[in-house]
């Protein structure tokens, strides 16, 4: 599985606004299940149902795809943040949503919490990823504070100790968009591709769709 998804992502076309780029390394993709169908699929296949629908029940369904890999051109540092933005079809101005952006030619915003909250994560290594590779860091607990302001950030940084998520190849990461993360650049530079998936559990209200909403659910 891991080798057909990594063939797939790498035939995507080259060129495209959901891709970013350094030198010959595509060191991220957005609209990824759009752009690569085998993402799609797995998204929908069985083993992927069975691990969301723990969380989220059996009405879930993918919403949004990226890629994100580590190489020598693109060896990136990211701080400690929350997934605060969802991708939708089209901006439509319901009260709650907030602000806007386009990402990639893709409508992005800020959602209310509570849709936040009945969101799941899920991360799919394609390369081993020790210690020394810049794995995920998480704050365990910390989704569960809504969302936070920087000077919350900093507090709990000092109060709560962080924890490395190494992770082998074809290791799964479940996590809530909410809980504050971060990772260091790699010390030893190389391919550190996840696939990451989000999930939803219901519709956007007010006419918002969202960007990889179907009919088959989880």
């Amino acid at each position: 599985m891991v080798s057909e998804l990594i063939d797939a992502i790498e035939r995507a076309p080259t060129g495209v606004s959901s891709l970013r780029q350094r030198g010959q390394d595509v060191y991220a993709m957005r609209n990824l299940i759009e752009s690569v169908p085998a993402v799609q699929t797995l998204a929908d296949s069985a083993p992927m149902r069975a691990l969301v629908k723990l969380i989220l029940g059996s009405g879930a369904f993918a919403v949004r795809g990226l890629l994100f890999d580590k190489t020598p051109e693109a060896n990136w540092k990211v701080p400690w943040h929350q997934d605060l933005t969802i991708a939708v079809r089209h901006r439509v101005d319901v009260s709650g949503f907030g602000p806007w952006s386009i990402k990639a030619g893709v409508q992005h915003v800020q959602p209310p919490v509570t849709v936040l909250e009945q969101m799941l994560t899920v991360r799919l290594h394609l390369d081993d990823c020790p210690e020394e590779n810049g794995p995920l860091q998480v704050l365990p607990g910390s989704h569960t504070n809504g969302r936070l302001t920087a000077a919350d950030i900093r507090a709990l940084r000092a109060s709560t100790p962080a924890v490395s998520c190494a992770m082998a190849c074809a290791g799964v990461i479940l996590m809530r968009p909410l809980l504050l993360h971060a990772s260091s650049p790699s010390q030893r530079p190389g391919h550190r591709r996840v696939i990451h998936l989000e999930f939803a559990a219901n519709p956007l209200p007010g006419g918002l769709v969202w960007l990889a909403e179907h009919d088959q659910p989880v």
